[in-house]
């Protein structure tokens, strides 16, 4: 008998039903006797034992399914060792939830945050699997994570929406992408909506080279200039501020975000009518898209073996299409950024795409 955890943490993605249903397919296929137990609403479940015994129909019809049966929450990883509200210790509450079960797994869903976690309760004597979910893309350790390529496909519809719009009016249009801290996802879906300028938070911009980018494309004809900005790009001038001082400036900033402030400045540089859309919580939602579905069904089958291997501690990550075993105290607490002198980053500028820098 193989009794298991489970739970989703952090931000929500297409694929987490994906992935659970990849683990418990492949576990029920190959152990004899199983139970699974799914905490709700991520580590919260855990540390106050909200929780249900969980049946093979649980996990059927799911794998198209977005978001999470479990529900999910984010719980920072800073606070992980302070107490609540009422003084629980919420690390010793969920080793105390984890033994009361008798598990021999807990298999954690999520992204940078939860990652560190899971290392954390590895740390304190539990075994754990992390399985790396975020459309952010930015785990360190793996190739890709699910839910990037889901994102990436709804980002990238909309920019190619935009492209009749911007043309038909002559105008300068922005789409904000998500992203957190990095321009994985902006940069992936720029390119292939053809985006015409992208700015991410790995490469400062220079608005007044955002604005010759826009001027040389009127001056070849091009009546309009589409831009994919990352949630996180920052300028070179407020890149050169220290953290304190650049959540003091974003505080007063007048802008809702930072694609505000480009467009603003934009249209005070050229004059050109400049729109923002921001697709939001969109690119987050909705069924997984079919690379998603086979990347997480590899992840899940992965991880069922690595339990029964007893090979616990790791993130079932992928390298060179391969699926493989990190151990979770090489990548947590890392992030994986764009490297502003990527093969995709000169290739793309050597396309006519401009970085703003």
């Amino acid at each position: 008998m193989k009794r298991i955890g489970m739970l989703t943490s952090g931000g929500d993605c297409q694929a987490l039903n994906a992935a659970m249903r990849g683990v418990v397919k492949g576990l029920s296929n190959n152990v004899d006797g199983l139970e699974v137990y799914g905490f709700f609403d991520g580590y919260k479940g855990l540390i106050y034992g909200k929780y249900r015994l969980l049946t093979s129909m649980d996990f059927s019809g799911i794998l198209t399914k977005g978001g999470t049966i479990l529900g999910t929450s984010r719980q920072p990883f800073k606070l992980m060792r302070e107490p609540d509200e009422n003084g629980l210790n919420k690390v010793e509450a969920m080793k105390q939830t984890y033994y009361k079960l008798n598990l021999d797994c807990l298999v954690i869903l999520g992204g940078n945050g939860t990652q560190k976690t899971a290392n954390l309760l590895r740390e304190e004597g539990l075994n754990v699997i992390h399985l790396p979910k975020t459309i952010d893309n930015d785990i360190y350790g793996t190739d890709i994570t699910f839910g990037f390529q889901s994102a990436i496909d709804i980002a990238a519809d909309v920019i190619d929406c935009i492209h009749t719009t911007a043309s038909s009016h002559s105008r300068v249009f922005i789409v904000e992408v998500m992203g957190h801290k990095v321009g994985w996802l902006t940069l992936y879906a720029g390119i292939a909506a053809g985006a015409d300028i992208i700015l991410l938070p790995e490469i400062p911009y220079d608005i007044d080279k955002v604005v010759e980018a826009i001027q040389k494309r009127s001056r070849d004809g091009k009546g309009f200039t589409i831009l994919a900005v990352a949630e996180g790009a920052i300028s070179k001038k407020d890149a050169k501020l220290n953290k304190k001082e650049y959540r003091k400036k974003v505080e007063k900033s007048p802008y809702p975000s930072v694609s505000y402030e480009v467009a603003d400045q934009i249209k005070k540089k050229t004059g050109i009518e400049t729109r923002v859309t921001v697709p939001g919580h969109t690119q987050r939602g909705g069924s997984p898209c079919p690379y998603d579905r086979v990347l997480c069904s590899r992840l899940g089958a992965e991880a069922a073996q690595a339990i029964i291997d007893g090979d616990f501690g790791n993130m079932i990550g992928m390298k060179s299409n391969k699926v493989t075993r990190v151990p979770l105290e090489k990548v947590a607490g890392k992030l994986k950024v764009v490297e502003p002198d990527s093969q995709i980053i000169k290739e793309a500028k050597f396309m006519g795409i401009s970085f703003g820098n």
